[in-house]
């Protein structure tokens, strides 16, 4: 009896042993780990054609294996590369996104400022003919200095108006008294008369709270454009740490090595490993959100209360305005200014015939809508308006565009994992880090602080990514630049150690202000326009005062005008 046993036993151990031997050899076939290594250019020298044993492997399931530690090397740097390549890639609509909406703002931006200066140098060369001619580098320099302020050159913007209302009233003075020669010293005191005499009305003033709030806006978005821009281009040049780039070949490539190329990895495994290997990018989402929030408020001023519809004349008219304004008082101005500045001297050389009183009012009147001049392009008004409607569009672009970039950093590993694409939809027939079948640990949420748990990345929580947190930071300030450039003021931030401090051109800071860096501003209030935004600062404890002087000629560039026509008369 015993004996017929041990036949028993000893057949179907052969048995066992036969069909353990036939499987054995069909797995160790290497022929598509083969045909799937050499397709990513590598050489199929020394790779073997059967597997082989897998105690020499670091990363990959040892045991029988198609991979040698060469190969597992190669594959471990294929793994960096693909993935800094896949974070590009993932990143890239949204990076020529900021880049390409960046250079289409600023270009017709610029293009409102060009066209404004030669329609105005067009029209009063025309029309004052050598009178403007003989002064036109007061309206010269104010474009040139507008410009380099727009384009972020280190530009008060309240000094460098006050300075060309200064200069218009020399000149002016000049010519309304020609009668008498002035010294620059007595010209100097001239100006000195600006804030308290008045002598171009109130069209400074209402100017100022619009087209200032307009340039302050246009600046801080195009900047904001640009810093949106930096930080992605920045961001998306993923610094890949040792435990993401081990994680990351586990799921891609040690398929290979069982002689599995074609299988991909799990949904959730995927998961796992890029919420590990993107930590840092994820913890840049709550700022990125509050920073595209800010864009997209400064852009609904830019379409809305900065509109070139509210525009209500061209600058030829407002310039025209505060000049006759100024030859209407000239008498009561030459007064209080003599009796301030003393008697000036005779020049010996009388007034014409005519009088130059006569030439002012010749020659700096306000034009009927049938007499205002025109070029070949229509009226100044008419070509902003073309502009400006073009950028309007435009902005209404950059804000769907805006929108659809919110979450993205802490989106990006699921638009990487995104299944069909990269995964496998098929929970039981995908890779899940050793083998083929059901992944069952939980995936882990997204930042830094949730990777303390990840069963696949080894991340050290204590050691954020130095690059994010500069971008992180350089993200809080453009945001409250933004901030501020909505509520009309502008703020010129600086990195401080005295956090708390601030500094600001008539600005009164409580609790609402951000008090983490020290900022100078030129703050310009709204007049006729989002009065419910000023009751909503106020609540807030801020308060803007009005600048003492402005800008007559922005008006051509019309960015920000919501007052009625009335208001203007």
């Amino acid at each position: 009896m015993n004996a017929m046993w041990r036949l028993h036993a000893a057949v179907c151990t052969l048995s066992l042993l036969s069909l353990s031997s036939a499987a054995e050899s069909k797995a160790r076939s290497c022929g598509e780990a083969r045909h799937a290594y050499h397709a990513k250019g590598f050489s199929l020298a020394n790779v073997p054609h059967q597997e082989i044993s897998g105690e020499h492997l670091r990363v990959c399931p040892q045991g029988h294996t198609c991979c040698t530690s060469e190969m597992e090397d190669k594959l471990n740097q294929e793994s960096k590369v693909e993935f800094e390549n896949l974070v590009e890639e993932s990143s890239r609509n949204m990076r020529t996104t900021f880049f390409s909406r960046h250079k289409k703002f600023d270009e017709f931006f610029l293009e409102l400022l060009d066209n404004s200066e030669k329609s105005l140098n067009s029209m009063f060369t025309r029309t004052y003919g050598k009178l403007y001619m003989q002064n036109s580098e007061v309206f010269q320099d104010l474009f040139t200095e507008l410009k380099r302020y727009y384009t972020g050159g280190n530009v008060n913007l309240e000094e460098m108006l006050n300075d060309f209302w200064s200069r218009l009233l020399e000149r002016m003075f000049q010519l309304l008294n020609s009668q008498y020669q002035f010294t620059d010293d007595y010209l100097e005191c001239v100006s000195k008369y600006t804030d308290q005499l008045k002598p171009f009305g109130d069209v400074p003033r209402r100017l100022k709270a619009q087209v200032t709030r307009a340039f302050i806006a246009a600046r801080t978005f195009v900047q904001g454009l640009m810093v949106g821009r930096e930080v992605a281009n920045r961001v998306a040049k993923v610094n890949v740490i040792p435990a993401c780039v081990r994680a990351l070949t586990k799921m891609l490539y040690c398929p290979y090595c069982r002689s599995m190329p074609g299988l991909k990895p799990c949904h959730n495994y995927c998961h796992n490993v890029m919420r590990g290997c993107l930590a840092n990018q994820a913890d840049l989402d709550a700022e990125w959100n509050l920073f595209i929030d800010a864009m997209l408020l400064v852009a609904e001023r830019l379409e809305g209360p900065f509109n070139i519809e509210a525009v209500v004349e061209p600058v030829d008219i407002k310039i025209s305005d505060a000049i006759m304004t100024m030859q209407d008082n000239s008498m009561q101005v030459s007064a209080k200014v003599f009796q301030g500045c003393g008697q000036p001297k005779p020049s010996g050389v009388g007034r014409s015939a005519r009088g130059i009183s006569d030439v002012f009012s010749a020659r700096f009147r306000p034009y009927t809508p049938e007499e205002r001049p025109t070029t070949t392009a229509g009226t100044s008004l008419d070509r902003l308006r073309v502009v400006w409607r073009t950028m309007q569009h435009s902005l209404i672009d950059i804000k769907e565009k805006l929108k659809e970039s919110k979450r993205f950093w802490s989106n990006l590993p699921d638009d990487i994992c995104a299944k069909g694409k990269f995964t496998e939809p098929d929970e039981d027939q995908c890779w899940n880090s050793h083998t083929k079948g059901r992944y069952f640990p939980e995936v882990v949420k997204e930042g830094l602080t949730n990777q303390v748990n990840n069963p696949e990345v080894d991340v050290d929580i204590t050691r954020p990514d130095t690059l994010i947190r500069q971008q992180i930071m350089a993200l809080r300030v453009m945001t409250n630049k933004l901030k501020n450039a909505y509520n009309g003021n502008d703020i010129y931030f600086q990195d401080s150690s005295d956090e708390g401090s601030a500094s600001g051109s008539g600005s009164g800071c409580s609790d609402g202000c951000t008090t983490e860096y020290v900022f100078v501003g030129t703050e310009a209030s709204v007049i006729g326009a989002d009065r419910g935004d000023e009751r909503a600062a106020a609540a807030a404890g801020k308060s803007c005062s009005v600048g003492p002087s402005l800008l007559l000629l922005m008006a051509a560039i019309a960015l920000s005008l919501q007052a009625t026509q009335t208001q203007w008369r």
